[in-house]
């Protein structure tokens, strides 16, 4: 099982996120999140948004630290990108 994670340099609610995908599937992407107790609410089309104070903990939990751009390539490639607009 790999997944992704970007820096934490997206702004929103008064904190800084980032995003945590999977290139395989929709399916590992979940149980990886769930294995670290994050709620499913955090899901956003075909991501997680993590907080900050989370980044670490998704890292040591064996997330592989990537930019935002490959972030979006492995998304793409992998044909799980879900752009704002179209239809899940």
């Amino acid at each position: 099982m790999t997944v992704y994670i970007d820096p934490p340099a997206w702004p929103g609610h008064g904190r800084m996120w980032s995003h945590l995908v999977s290139d395989v599937s929709y399916d590992e992407l979940h149980a990886f999140a769930d294995g670290l107790g994050v709620p499913r609410r955090a899901f956003e089309r075909d991501h997680y948004d993590i907080p900050a104070h989370r980044y670490a903990d998704v890292v040591a939990a064996g997330a592989v630290e990537v930019s935002s751009r490959e972030v979006v390539r492995l998304l793409t490639e992998s044909g799980l990108r879900r752009p704002k607009g179209r239809p899940a």
